[in-house]
């Protein structure tokens, strides 16, 4: 290890954040977000960075590299599929969790990781790299192996997708809270038609059960669809603990304190536009969520 790397191992760490942040948004997931970081950190203890000017934007794009191979080799292997919902940042809302915060900084709701999830590999890296975090296209370019006109317009047509399906939710987390409280007020009652008048009229559902529980593996669009989906659900209302969800209002249902169902919602103009519903057995015994469970 050259000498001089053990220097800069302290620099590293003040910058994980923003690292991790960088990685999430790549990768939505936090397991691979922190593989990518442990990846990252080897190769910086392996490299000669005594040319380096900027540590944080030369680190920015070793991590970006690495989150390419990994989007690149998960569109190799098939792993894509017809609803995946990204790994949840669940918070209740204070500062308990200084990371988390960081993660979701910027209105980094699950809507937006979900179209993300629909982007190439190029086009989500040089999207998230300009648009995000604000890195220079000739910096893109050479982590894409591309020109840096390439690179601008893989990020343009990254925009374009993400302005059109990702909505924007409403900036005020009580008129969310508000809307999401009477949604389940009218799924525990079974009243259809309230539940249908918090809905959008082509609001979405995305349910991701993963491989334990392919039943709920589903995409439902429409305000009648989603309303008699969740009419269903009733007996599940009084386990429903309100939280946020990459810091929007969302929920946890956990009958005898087990998270079985996070839920995040995105709320525009008082109306339900998208809900995002993570039920995978497995991804969910992954979740921190003591501060909302409580200790066993």
């Amino acid at each position: 290890m050259p000498a001089m790397n053990r220097g800069w191992q302290q620099q590293f760490e003040e910058h994980r954040p923003q690292l991790r942040s960088v990685a999430y948004r790549m990768l939505g997931s936090t397991a691979d977000a922190d593989d990518a970081l442990q990846d990252a950190w080897l190769r910086v203890n392996r490299a000669d960075i005594s040319g380096v000017d900027n540590l944080v934007a030369w680190l920015t794009t070793v991590v970006a590299r690495i989150c390419l191979d990994q989007l690149r080799s998960r569109r190799t292997r098939g792993e894509e599929s017809l609803v995946h919902v990204p790994d949840p940042i669940i918070t209740l809302g204070g500062a308990e969790d200084p990371e988390a915060s960081a993660l979701v900084a910027d209105g980094v709701g699950l809507a937006l990781l979900v179209v993300l999830e629909t982007l190439g590999p190029d086009e989500r890296v040089a999207f998230v790299l300009h648009d995000t975090f604000g890195v220079p296209f000739d910096d893109i370019a050479a982590v894409l192996d591309k020109t840096p006109a390439a690179a601008r317009k893989l990020a343009s047509r990254a925009r374009q997708r993400v302005s059109t399906q990702a909505p924007t939710p409403d900036p005020d987390l009580g008129r969310q809270r508000k809307v999401v409280d009477a949604f389940f007020a009218a799924a525990r009652d079974g009243d259809l038609e309230g539940l249908v008048s918090v809905l959008h009229p082509e609001v979405v559902l995305r349910s991701d059960g993963g491989a334990a529980r392919p039943q709920l593996n589903r995409l439902l669009r429409g305000a009648r669809v989603v309303a008699s989906q969740a009419v269903l659900t009733s007996a599940l209302a009084p386990f429903v603990r309100p939280v946020l969800v990459n810091g929007a209002a969302g929920v946890v249902v956990a009958p005898r304190r087990e998270a079985q169902v996070v839920m995040a919602f995105t709320v525009v103009d008082g109306a339900v536009v998208a809900i995002d519903v993570l039920s995978d057995p497995q991804r969910l015994a992954s979740l921190d969520l003591t501060a909302v469970l409580g200790r066993t």
